[in-house]
């Protein structure tokens, strides 16, 4: 990912025009701040999607049913540390009241309040402490609040994420920023993370949607950690229109395809940080699979051999066992002639024609030990293709998820 070719520079939600952020240490899980609540100047059309998981949390729930009915928003309040899922009724009236709360404090209407939530899932949230931290929190609203934000989201993250741009649309500066949290239970099945995405730019709520849609499909729908899939998976999109562009953006008008260029970029640079902090993640790989039937079939292969756990604990061991690539690609369901296969990691051929090539093992796993590289596969059976992000799976990742409530 090169910053100098996508534009991308260091900042985050509060990067465009008229939004602001704050956090707050609810004592949650730890003394840390593990609220942050993100706030538009004025409401902003928003757009959501969410996991595909059947089992889903309360706020998921909550904002789903929220944006099918309301198409602006003013604020989204964000807990770590608990999931809120599983929790039954009382799960969905502490979400409520998480937004009836932060409405209070922001003199809002509750139905322009979103609510997202990470962490253990089966534990009632504290809502005493809770419902004490949310008051004091707009009085620290600061457009210099997004890396404290990205910090109090964080749960098994080693790092924050957050990134924005800025560029000139039809002549008027726009930007577009995001944070994102996620290190595992992170499977391409919508996003599989919290990820939270900013523009100042006008635009219509279809086109919106329609962006969004095709940006996490082209992002988060890109990557994988441990092939599991959360159950509080939400990427939000807020567009506050501050920037005065005109008219509001959608397809076919000028800018349109600038501005989802660069909306594509944001998202990607998020997703590909996901995975870089992968829970112990030693390395960045780079899936890609090519000559497919179909893009479908492209998809199919590129995420079989991603998501499986001989192919990432071979890439912790710098071992290219090309082998279990070759039986990961076979239960793919995508077709193929095993005798048309290629394989090679960067440039170097592993396999040609199904079988063996004559590069030396140990060239091979000199490109393994490197912290990023590129698995490249052809299928040889047409044109279509697809990529995937994964990371290796080691010893951390068992420790990590071993450990009750992490």
């Amino acid at each position: 990912m090169n910053s100098s070719q996508d534009g991308i520079f260091e900042g985050g939600v509060t990067t465009p025009n008229g939004f602001t952020a704050a956090t707050a240490a609810a004592g949650i899980r730890s003394e840390r701040d593990d609220l942050a609540l993100l706030v538009s100047q004025e409401p902003a059309v928003a757009a959501g999607m969410f996991t595909t998981n059947r089992v889903q949390a309360a706020p998921v729930r909550y904002c789903r049913a929220l944006l099918d009915r309301d198409s602006t928003v003013r604020a989204i309040l964000i807990n770590s540390g608990n999931a809120n899922a599983c929790t039954g009724t009382a799960g969905m009236r502490d979400t409520q009241r998480m937004a009836a709360d932060t409405a209070a404090a922001l003199d809002c209407d509750v139905n322009d309040v979103l609510v997202c939530s990470t962490g253990t899932i089966g534990v009632p949230l504290p809502m005493t402490k809770i419902s004490a931290a949310i008051p004091g929190m707009p009085a620290r609203l600061s457009r210099d609040g997004g890396d404290a934000a990205a910090r109090a989201i964080m749960t098994t993250d080693t790092r924050p994420k957050h990134v924005a741009m800025t560029f000139s649309l039809n002549g008027v500066p726009v930007s577009v920023g995001g944070m994102v949290k996620g290190a595992g239970m992170i499977e391409p099945c919508m996003a599989t993370l919290l990820a939270f995405i900013t523009t100042d730019a006008a635009v219509t709520l279809a086109a919106l949607r329609s962006a969004l849609r095709q940006a996490v499909d082209l992002s988060f729908n890109r990557v994988t950690v441990d092939g599991d899939q959360s159950t509080n998976d939400s990427v939000l999109m807020l567009a506050n229109g501050r920037a005065g562009n005109t008219p509001r953006l959608e397809p076919g008008k000028p800018g349109w395809d600038l501005f989802t260029d660069k909306l594509t970029a944001v998202c990607r640079r998020l997703a590909y940080a996901v995975v870089a902090d992968g829970e112990g993640a030693t390395k960045v790989v780079e899936v890609k699979v090519r000559g497919a039937l179909d893009t479908a079939d492209a998809a199919k292969a590129a995420r079989a051999v991603a998501r499986s756990l001989l192919v990432k604990t071979s890439w912790t061991g710098a071992d290219p066992n090309w082998g279990r690539v070759m039986a990961a690609l076979g239960v793919s369901g995508a077709v193929f002639s095993t005798e048309r296969v290629a394989i090679a990691y960067d440039d170097l051929p592993a396999v040609r024609n199904g079988c063996a090539t004559d590069i030396p093992f140990e060239s091979l796993q000199q490109v393994i030990e490197k912290p990023a590289f590129r698995l490249t596969i052809n299928l040889g059976e047409g044109s279509a293709e697809s990529m995937m992000w994964s990371c290796d799976c080691s010893e951390e990742y068992v420790r990590i998820n071993a450990a009750y409530m992490t």
